[in-house]
């Protein structure tokens, strides 16, 4: 499957581009797990935020959040990881935190990265990684584990 990776400030995101990753959290975080949360949250245009896209033609079908460091001590913050339904079972997910990483390093060579993965996926990112750091609690109803690399 031929994808082409954008990795944009949000300053960067065309209305369609914005319109497109947030219809796809909602459609996969809040209908899909059946986990109504408020989704926009306010840190999508915050900082030096990135939003790294997975363009199947004009379909988005991968992405992921990565939000910048708060200072010099404080990691990055990896969030907001998805690949569509019509996408998975592809290795898709794989080639999206590879991506992840390679932005990371390029924007923040020296900072740790974080990110709370939901309890299944602990050994996904593990691969990619990530150690867990702390125990198992519930966000939304759904089991996470803080993870760092």
């Amino acid at each position: 499957m031929e994808i082409t990776w954008l990795d944009l400030h949000h300053r960067d995101l065309t209305v369609q581009q914005l319109y497109a990753l947030l219809a796809l959290r909602c459609e996969v975080f809040v209908v899909e797990q059946m986990c109504p949360y408020l989704d926009v949250d306010g840190q999508d245009l915050m900082a030096e935020n990135r939003h790294l896209l997975g363009m199947r033609g004009d379909e988005l079908v991968a992405y992921a959040r990565i939000l910048s460091p708060l200072d010099e001590i404080s990691p990055v913050k990896i969030g907001r990881v998805i690949v569509s339904d019509q996408a998975r079972r592809i290795n898709l997910g794989n080639r999206l935190m590879e991506q992840v990483l390679v932005s990371c390093k390029k924007q923040w060579p020296d900072s740790p990265l974080f990110l709370s993965a939901q309890a299944h996926l602990q050994k996904f990112y593990g691969r990619h990684g990530f150690l867990p750091v702390s125990e198992e609690y519930l966000e939304d109803d759904i089991p996470h584990i803080d993870m760092q690399k």
